[in-house]
């Protein structure tokens, strides 16, 4: 099944950005490192990998709580992959169950996924 307009959108936008940086400044969309000018290119820390990893996935988990919630169609995996965030288990099979972990669900089981903002588990 394919993402919607917005989800895909929501997605390019966040596979598009420079995390690497994130923790120590704020950047417009879609920011890229290379081209920073030499000054904001060296006075600024960079994460490693693995940290950056992990921001992108918390800022996809993030938009993936709204995007469920409002669409009953949404598949995150496809959200997830989308946004270059890796999907697989430690030892390389598909969908690893992480990524729906990160998702809050609704109070009541069966009900869908916990609305934006709430302090619903």
């Amino acid at each position: 099944m394919a993402l919607s307009r917005l989800a895909q959108q929501f997605a390019d936008e966040i596979r598009n950005h420079d995390w690497s940086d994130a923790p120590y400044r704020a950047d417009k969309a879609g920011h890229k490192r290379e081209h920073d000018t030499s000054r904001g290119r060296h006075n600024v820390p960079q994460l490693a990998p693995e940290e950056t990893d992990t921001i992108r996935l918390n800022v996809m988990w993030v938009t993936a709580q709204v995007l469920a919630y409002n669409d009953p169609n949404f598949d995150v995996y496809e959200f997830a992959e989308a946004c270059g965030v890796d999907t697989t288990t430690p030892s390389g099979r598909p969908r690893s169950g992480h990524i729906t972990a990160g998702l809050r669900g609704a109070a009541y089981p069966g009900s869908g996924y916990a609305r934006p903002g709430s302090d619903e588990a």
